[in-house]
């Protein structure tokens, strides 16, 4: 089954290689930096001031020494089921998939993501915003003077002004499940946790420029992730599609990837 998998994964990023003719870098110094302190990583912010870290389970928002994992500030919020975040404009913005919707939910739909925009100082809720689409949300960024996330019902990466939420630009996505989001311009990296493949798009088509692989059964989950200088990082929020508690000796902790 691992193997099917990693397969499945090398195919896709194959068919992407072929298609825009851009050479896959495999991940072959992957550091493991420290356990999150809720044990349930599922959104990474990178700052100058430390790692911002968003708890799934939570909704805790942790700013974490570099060099430590030691929590500089802790914010409570009213996300719900965090999968994706951002910090920009004074605030941090949470993607959150689960509680309360801003509308009743039509029959049979569960739920759809939103935007929660958060005081850092007091972790009170100065603003929610619904995903444009009415899906869910996992990658949130906030870049260029916009916030940028993943639409599930779209399948694109929306661009949006952060005081209007009014839509700007769209990109594509090109694989399943996308998550962690990181902006490296004329790019953004979009992490893919079903292939275990970080792709680089183009912020102005979503063409593919770059392709870094880590492979299914022998490195982490990937879930949310940034760059911060010239690095790459990501996490593995221990849990699987469905709500499932991962067994993985991988899960909860903060990971780099040296590129």
């Amino acid at each position: 089954m691992k193997r099917r998998a990693f397969v499945a994964s090398m195919l896709a990023a194959a068919s992407l290689r072929a298609k825009g003719r851009v050479p896959i870098r495999k991940a072959t110094i992957i550091t493991k930096l420290f356990k999150s302190p809720d044990g349930h990583p599922n959104a990474l912010e990178a700052t100058p001031e430390g790692l911002w870290v968003g708890e799934q389970v939570t909704d805790i928002a942790y700013l974490l020494d570099w060099k430590t994992g030691e929590v500089l500030k802790k914010v409570p919020t009213e996300s719900s089921n965090t999968s994706g975040m951002a910090y920009g404009g004074g605030y941090l913005w949470m993607g959150a998939n689960g509680g309360p919707a801003l509308r009743q939910p039509r029959p049979g739909e569960l739920t759809y993501g939103r935007i929660v925009k958060v005081d850092v100082e007091t972790g009170r809720t100065v603003g929610l915003y619904r995903i444009p689409d009415e899906g869910g949300v996992h990658g949130v960024l906030y870049a260029d003077n916009s916030l940028w996330f993943t639409c599930f019902k779209w399948n694109v990466i929306a661009r949006v002004d952060p005081e209007t939420f009014q839509v700007q630009h769209k990109i594509p996505l090109h694989l399943t499940r996308p998550h962690g989001l990181a902006w490296d311009p004329p790019g953004i990296w979009v992490g893919y946790s079903n292939d275990y493949l970080f792709l680089k798009q183009d912020i102005r088509d979503g063409r593919v420029l770059d392709i870094v692989s880590i492979e299914k059964g022998k490195d982490p989950d990937p879930h949310g992730m940034d760059m911060y200088q010239g690095k790459m990082y990501f996490c593995d929020a221990g849990i699987s599609p469905g709500s499932v508690e991962s067994k993985s000796p991988f899960a909860g902790y903060i990971y780099r990837i040296d590129l």
